[in-house]
């Protein structure tokens, strides 16, 4: 066999895939197909040509639990070269102990980082009727796991849309899922700390 000739160009890589692991707030809850943020991020990397496929794995009324269960047939699956992780509302809607949604988050990082993937953490925040010590702590939960995993966070995906006066206009009846005319916000919101994780 003979050895490669000098200056012999690479062969091109393959375009990234990008898997979306989320809640009803990834998963299009209440809109029509097409209207959620995951699916405006598609159609933004074909406008700016970028190869990228986009795997949106969301299950409305996920936990991170039941996020970290499913995880690893997601990996096999996909093979992802970025994962996005936005999970955590339903574990606080539920009451659930935050040292175990810190764990479980952990624990989804570190096993898409043991294929060599990216993540990004898409942190929510809880209403102010939570009471303030749990609000801060919660949403102190995605920069903690961040910072211990060395991973990408957007701080709140809802930035702009429930933290504004008059939020209840952005919102469906539920007062929880944005309405489509928000997701564009929200994919504004992510696009910065996704963006970089797609160059090679």
């Amino acid at each position: 066999m003979g050895l490669p000739m000098a200056g012999m160009a690479a062969a091109p890589a393959s375009p990234p895939t990008i898997l979306v692991v989320g809640d009803s707030l990834s998963a299009e809850y209440g809109l029509a197909r097409g209207a959620g943020w995951v699916s405006l991020l598609e159609k933004r990397l074909a406008e700016r040509d970028i190869a990228a496929t986009v795997v949106n794995a969301s299950i409305s009324g996920d936990t991170t639990a039941g996020g970290r269960a499913r995880l690893a047939p997601l990996l096999a699956k996909s093979r992802p070269d970025v994962v996005v992780i936005e999970l955590g509302g339903n574990d606080a809607l539920r009451g659930l102990p935050l040292a175990g949604t810190e764990d479980n988050l952990i624990a989804m990082v570190k096993a898409a980082q043991a294929i060599k993937a990216k993540v990004l953490l898409v942190g929510i925040q809880v209403p102010p009727n939570y009471g303030g010590d749990y609000m801060q702590k919660f949403s102190g939960v995605y920069e903690t796991v961040a910072k211990k995993t060395g991973s990408a966070v957007t701080p709140f995906l809802l930035r702009g849309i429930a933290d504004v006066p008059d939020a209840e206009a952005n919102f469906q009846p539920d007062r929880i899922h944005p309405l489509a005319s928000a997701h564009p916000r929200m994919l504004e919101n992510v696009w910065p700390a996704l963006a970089p994780l797609l160059k090679r």
